[in-house]
């Protein structure tokens, strides 16, 4: 007997390799599925401007990245003792307007010419809700805890966030013609819109990018949502809040994920990188120094041929961490 609605996810045309470019935008499950392979040393860039949520502020996001715009001051607000930008997370909020300038511009550059050598570009839609400021109509990425009665909200037509984004894949085409770019729809809910809301939502999201599939560009789509509500479809895979995806959900949809875009290779240098992550937080049970010497130099030498392999994967930290182990 079956108890769960599995279906077939169709493999990516592309494949992923250690040496593609992969670039994640988008809500908070671009996160977590890039996180998955930053952690294994891949070649990633998530959410240069902070997590986002709507089909406009990413548009926009990806638009100033591909424009290399440069920001000034006058882009930044004050409230709450810190300088903020209606674009960006919080995270580059900063007490001093010099240095919260300099490290958006910095990643802004970092993420232009990232994206300008990439492969792949995965578009996470989370919802259709955007937020406008009623003082000049801008849609903003983050409110950052200011009033709400600064801001009015609607959500977004189906029509709207085709043409956006019609425009938008061309451009794309023109700037890397090399880039595919996957759609995927967060499987998170966002319940503050309530239940037939967040379903109303979803749904003109899943429409639009239907439509977007038969762009000239030939987007893809990759069924996030599909995998948590529909293949595993139980509580049990969600975490204590009952919206989010428990680790075990964000593990099955990330090895979907790999079997969908990964090329054999990929897998077996994958795991690879995850033995020696693992052993960087491996817990010693013997306290014998030479045992703990011995496998701090099988670790290293196991990093020194990984390098061999994938010149640009970065083990800088956890080569600091095993020779301090040596060096007692």
């Amino acid at each position: 007997m079956n108890l769960r609605t599995t279906f077939n996810i169709e493999p990516g045309e592309k494949k992923i390799t250690y040496h593609t470019g992969v670039m994640f935008m988008g809500s908070c499950f671009a996160m977590e599925i890039g996180s998955k392979m930053a952690e294994a040393k891949m070649k990633v860039m998530i959410n240069p401007y902070g997590t986002i949520y709507n089909p406009v502020s990413i548009a926009s996001t990806l638009d100033m990245i591909m424009s290399g715009r440069v920001f000034t001051k006058n882009d930044l607000f004050y409230y709450d003792n810190l300088y903020h930008s209606f674009y960006h997370y919080t995270n580059f909020s900063s007490v001093d307007p010099d240095h919260a300038i300099e490290k958006i511009n910095d990643s802004n550059a970092k993420a232009h010419d990232f994206l300008k050598q990439a492969q792949f570009l995965f578009v996470t839609f989370g919802t259709a809700r955007v937020y406008k400021l009623k003082e000049g109509g801008m849609v903003v990425s983050n409110c950052h805890k200011l009033p709400s009665t600064m801001f009015s909200n609607e959500l977004l037509e189906v029509e709207g966030i085709c043409e956006l984004w019609e425009k938008l894949l061309d451009r794309i085409a023109a700037f890397n013609p090399e880039l595919s770019v996957i759609f995927t729809v967060s499987p998170v809910r966002y319940l503050k819109e309530g239940a037939h809301g967040n379903q109303v939502s979803k749904s003109i999201l899943f429409l639009a990018i239907e439509k977007l599939l038969g762009h000239k560009i030939s987007p893809g789509y990759f069924p996030a949502y599909e995998l948590l509500m529909d293949d595993l479809r139980d509580y049990r895979f969600y975490a204590a809040d009952m919206i989010h995806p428990s680790e075990t959900a964000i593990d099955y949809i990330f090895n979907s994920f790999m079997d969908a875009f990964f090329e054999k290779e990929t897998f077996s240098i994958f795991n690879e990188a995850m033995e020696i992550v693992k052993a960087r937080n491996h817990r010693f049970i013997s306290t014998n120094p030479a045992a703990v010497k011995d496998f701090a130099a099988r670790t290293l030498r196991k990093i020194s041929q990984f390098e061999k392999r994938v010149p640009e994967a970065d083990f800088s930290e956890e080569k600091k961490y095993f020779n301090l182990l040596i060096e007692g």
